[in-house]
């Protein structure tokens, strides 16, 4: 007889696939359930005419310990990598030229980036006060208050575009950047707050992402989802469509604490029974799931918005690029008007992207800024973005390589009054044990959000 506990996931995403290494791991009978023909979610990389493309995720900061400890322990080690630290600068375009982000105050006081009106209001940080109501304050109005317009037009308005395909008038300080938003509750002041926050850091072995190591594997970040998913031979079945998700009945009664997945494979049905269901999908997938459960869950699912990206790949041969490949790459802030978000430089980050005579860059399109450009023709789309980046970077040909994604919901915005969501979802899995809600709209976006918060479910599962 098996006496161990049965968990059906939903999704096979790295929140899915992480939460079921570890509760795998720990000998629960786990069984995923994926809509794809493969594992990953939106971590896809591929190699087309010698350039290595990842359209999701391009990279990960190791926030948390649980990363190398879960590429340790999948035998991802040796082909885990970390970036050049020539791609350590950073570059905000401002009246159409490329500025460096300063990183440190000699660096500030140094800058072209921000004017001397903008640095003397920096330095009043320590002396703002907190704010009343800090649950429905957007970033920018929290940025505004305590740093001032020009930081926040320069330096947050392109980091939250960047980091969220976001608008910083519509994000939730307390839910998109809770760290942010504790070190004025907790310690009364940025500034004041990162030189005691890093002693708490310290002690939980943890880094700020402004400090964490930036990784990707050789092979790309496909490459991690890929790993996981071969530790879990035979625990995961493809291209099946979860419908719904029911209490199980037994002779017409509830069959306390047993769940029933019904879901779509191969054209016909088949059902799942569990202790438990872990739901790692994106929330308005799960929304069409868990509504007979909740008609109330619809409603918040629909509330929360992904607003749709385009990740545009190109290459150029490295003679024809005339601005300096020394850094990450760049961010645009809005007031610049441009069509486009930023730009990563891949080639410079990590090797193994392209040859060396060649140079890749990664471009993000639309978000939540500006969704309404994917009403246009996308060649068009295409080439004024092209025209733009060219002209930033110094180039007068043609790329040698071009390739594309549009991400038609790309990532969840945790947007004013989304601690509503965050309640409800809380009440959801206390109304109906057994049931977990994780993946990136809960807990944060990234790579290392994800990661952390796996274990974090887990704990919450074999607690239950």
């Amino acid at each position: 007889m098996n006496n161990k506990k049965k968990i059906t996931i939903l999704g096979a995403g790295i929140s899915g696939l992480a939460s079921a290494y570890w509760l795998n791991k720990d000998g629960f009978d786990v069984q995923i359930l994926e809509a794809k023909s493969k594992s990953g979610g939106s971590m896809e990389t591929s190699f087309e005419n010698g350039f290595l493309v990842d359209y999701g995720p391009n990279s990960g900061l190791e926030t948390t310990p649980l990363i190398r400890q879960l590429v340790d322990e999948i035998g991802l080690s040796n082909e885990m990598i970390y970036a050049n630290e020539s791609s350590d600068k950073r570059y905000i375009l401002r009246n159409g030229k490329l500025h460096t982000l300063p990183t440190s105050p000699p660096a500030l006081i140094k800058s072209s980036l921000f004017s001397w009106k903008g640095k003397i209001r920096l330095a009043c940080e320590p002396f703002i006060g907190k704010s009343n109501d800090g649950y429905y304050q957007s970033i920018a109005e929290f940025v505004c208050r305590r740093l001032g317009r020009e930081f926040l037009d320069y330096a947050i308005d392109p980091f939250v575009s960047g980091v969220f395909a976001g608008d910083p008038n519509k994000l939730s300080v307390k839910s998109a950047f809770p760290k942010l938003y504790r070190l004025e509750e907790v310690y009364g002041g940025l500034i004041k707050g990162m030189i005691k926050g890093a002693r708490e850091r310290k002690k939980r072995a943890e880094q700020s992402k402004q400090n964490a190591k930036m990784f990707s594997f050789i092979n790309g970040m496909q490459s991690f989802p890929i790993a996981i998913t071969r530790t879990l031979e035979g625990k995961i079945l493809f291209e099946s469509r979860v419908l719904s998700v029911e209490r199980r009945m037994q002779n017409a009664e509830l069959e306390n604490g047993k769940w029933k997945v019904t879901f779509e494979k191969d054209g016909s049905m088949h059902e799942l029974i569990s202790d438990y269901v872990l739901s790692t999908i994106p929330v308005y997938e799960a929304s069409k799931i868990f509504s007979g459960l909740d008609e109330e869950f619809s409603k918040h699912a629909n509330e929360i918005y992904y607003p749709p990206v385009m990740v545009l790949y190109i290459g150029f041969k490295k003679e024809q690029v005339g601005q300096p490949l020394d850094g990450f790459g760049y961010l645009i802030p809005s007031k610049e008007k441009k069509i486009f978000l930023g730009a990563i430089w891949s080639s410079t980050i990590f090797p193994n992207r392209c040859d060396e005579d060649k140079a890749a860059f990664t471009l993000f399109v639309g978000g939540a800024r500006s969704p309404h450009l994917f009403e246009m023709n996308k060649e068009q789309l295409i080439s004024k973005v092209l025209n733009e980046f060219n002209e930033i970077m110094k180039i007068n040909s043609n790329p040698i390589f071009m390739t594309s994604k549009i991400w038609s919901k790309a990532i969840p915005q945790y947007n004013i009054g989304y601690i509503e969501h965050e309640n409800y979802f809380d009440r959801f899995e206390s109304k109906n044990p057994g049931i977990f809600l994780s993946g990136n709209y809960r807990g944060g976006i990234s790579v290392g959000d994800c990661v952390k918060n796996s274990e974090i479910v887990y704990k919450k599962i074999i607690a239950n």
